[in-house]
């Protein structure tokens, strides 16, 4: 390990407490980093700071020291339910490791209470939890924060609680505002008094942070914090200890030389990026199954319950594989990462540079891999030039074991796999037509046979976006993929049920089918959101439902009945909320699912 330091903690212009440089002691931090050296010393002297700083750059103890030593020099002591500082972050998994780090500083200081507030938690045990130990700490995602500020009726006062607040600090500020919690974030600052330090941390500074340091921040102190030696004279947005590489392959050709990359790679420690959760879930699954001997976990968006467990457990590893999306690209710090590789390049150049830097962090070594279609070749010298991130090229394995005809036969045996393929590969191309490089990744362009190929699909599904188009180098599986069973007899059973309920249906009408316009899955998504939304501001309101949100309701409530009765697992009880109540149209109607998974 390489240190990176601009001194030790005891040179700061501002002393900080003994008990504070004790537990950098602890945890092995004996020096500060660049943009610890110069954040630190303005936050303690009441200055508002937006800094800009390469991933992995310790920007967390950046804001959590300053944090510590305001509350410590308040002349008036924070009582129980009083909040003096609130961190706000984009994703829940980043809020724990935040929390995490925070815990180790208050530990010797138990007159500071610190509480979590993030998603997939019962809002009501945060409520009570706050009531009884209170919180002068917060670390918070904004869609739960909004939610407590709405908390009046059950006892919470937070609009109160928050009126002795010091500091509000925004991490992965850029993050906030891409991820559409702009709206969030403004109504939280609403609640918030003028008279506080604000900090805004991030590894890009975008126009939309610019908007937001102007509108949040008294005349703020901006820290640019930029790699040594090559990086600085190129404005290097990656740490100067990582490797980035790029690896051109077919679309065919690209699972293939994954997996033997992966083999190859067997005792080291991988983030494997794709562009949307139905993908994650899909090859996550053949990972598993191809990889003997390697622990494989999956993590995404949709996962709500279940993410934490997963990210805390493969911390923990030593060596092992974690496919995700791009929750996992931001401010997540997992230890000893050797390889981040980038099977879907990310829909946006800044996102690249922010999963890549879950590798070479605080002074490791790293190394990231992306892999391109040869279509895709001149995204290496718009990364040079955009994000000022130089890639070497790696040359893909001669002749690579072809495992596309075993997921295939893997496919034929079980529906379930069947389904999951033909859901990543829509929600591939949904996503590719919705890449921020658009003149790059140009959809016209694609060789769908070819990536259906690497999906190893039975055949082509009908979707809006292929409608109209011939596939001659594409072959499909000589077999009827309606007899296709699931392995899972329970859900094979209730697909006989369905499929004998649509038979007699058939006779009943004459053979004459309802006939049902074909609409783009987005749409459809859209639509759904739409339905999502005014459910949400009807029961705000305390209004009456309409009969669309009624009748998905009643399909929520069936759907809980069956789990309570073991009638159906947990997994198909998640499925059956995302398909909603209607029953949907396209590609969509053959896999009984209303849209996609869609992107994370």
């Amino acid at each position: 390990m390489e240190h990176v330091t601009e001194g030790s903690w005891e040179s700061l212009p501002v002393p900080l407490h003994p008990r504070v440089l004790g537990v950098l002691q602890e945890l092995g931090f004996p020096y500060m980093t660049p943009v610890q050296s110069a954040t630190i010393p303005l936050f303690l002297r009441n200055k508002d700071v937006a800094a800009e700083a390469v991933t992995g750059s310790g920007k967390t103890l950046a804001f959590v020291i300053p944090i510590l030593e305001i509350l410590l020099r308040r002349e008036e002591k924070l009582k129980r339910r009083q909040v003096g500082a609130i961190i706000i972050t984009p994703t829940r998994e980043l809020a724990v490791q935040i929390d995490e780090v925070l815990s180790h500083f208050t530990k010797p200081f138990p007159q500071f209470s610190q509480i979590l507030w993030i998603g997939g938690r019962n809002p009501g045990e945060d409520v009570a939890r706050f009531k009884e130990h209170g919180g002068n700490i917060v670390v918070a995602t904004p869609g739960r924060l909004e939610d407590m500020f709405r908390r009046k009726a059950e006892g919470l006062d937070l609009a109160a609680c928050v009126r002795s607040l010091d500091v509000l600090v925004l991490d992965e500020a850029d993050r906030l505002l891409d991820m559409g919690f702009e709206a969030s974030i403004n109504t939280i600052l609403e609640f918030l008094p003028k008279q506080r330090r604000t900090g805004l941390f991030s590894a890009t500074q975008t126009q939309e942070v610019e908007s937001l340091v102007r509108a949040g921040l008294r005349n703020p102190v901006r820290i640019s914090v930029k790699e040594k030696g090559a990086a600085a004279s190129s404005s290097q947005k990656t740490p100067s200890r990582l490797q980035n590489h790029y690896m051109v392959c077919k679309a065919d050709e690209k699972f293939n030389q994954l997996v033997h990359f992966l083999r190859t790679h067997k005792q080291e420690k991988h983030l494997v990026f794709f562009s949307t959760c139905a993908c994650v879930e899909y090859y996550g699954k053949a990972l598993e199954a191809l990889l003997r001997g390697v622990q494989v976990m999956c993590i995404h968006g949709k996962m709500k319950h279940r993410r934490n467990k997963i990210f805390m457990g493969f911390r923990r590893l030593q060596s092992g594989i974690l496919v995700c999306t791009d929750v996992m690209a931001r401010g997540i710090d997992i230890p000893e990462v050797h390889w981040v590789l980038q099977y879907d390049p990310p829909s946006s150049a800044s996102a690249f540079v922010h999963r890549c830097g879950r590798t070479a962090r605080i002074g490791h070594g790293g190394s990231a891999l992306v892999f391109l279609l040869p279509m895709e070749e001149s995204y290496v010298s718009f990364l040079a030039i955009n994000q000022k991130c130089p890639l070497r090229e790696m040359a893909p394995q001669r002749d690579p074991a072809d495992l596309l005809p075993t997921l295939r036969a893997t496919a034929l045996a079980d529906r379930a796999v069947f389904e999951k393929g033909v859901r990543a590969f829509v929600s591939h191309v949904q996503a590719y037509a919705k890449h921020e490089c658009s003149l790059i990744f140009r959809l016209k362009d694609l060789d769908f046979a070819a990536l259906a190929r690497g999906f190893a699909l039975l055949r082509m599904p009908r979707m809006p976006e292929l409608r109209g188009r011939q596939f001659p180098d594409f072959e499909p599986a000589d077999v009827d993929t309606d007899s296709i069973p699931f392995r899972d007899k329970v859900r094979e059973k209730q697909r006989q049920k369905l499929l004998e309920q649509r038979r007699r249906e058939k006779t009943e009408s004459g053979g004459r089918r309802k006939f049902v316009k074909n609409q783009a899955w987005s749409k459809q998504k859209a639509k759904k959101e739409k339905r999502r939304r005014k459910g949400k501001r009807r029961r705000e309101e305390g209004s009456d439902m309409d009969d669309e949100d009624m009748e998905e309701l009643l399909s929520d409530t069936r759907l809980l009945k069956k789990l309570k009765k073991g009638k159906i697992t947990e997994e198909e009880f998640e499925e059956g909320l995302l398909a909603g109540a209607r029953r949907p149209v396209g590609a969509a109607a053959e896999l009984g699912v209303s849209d996609s998974e869609d992107c994370c």
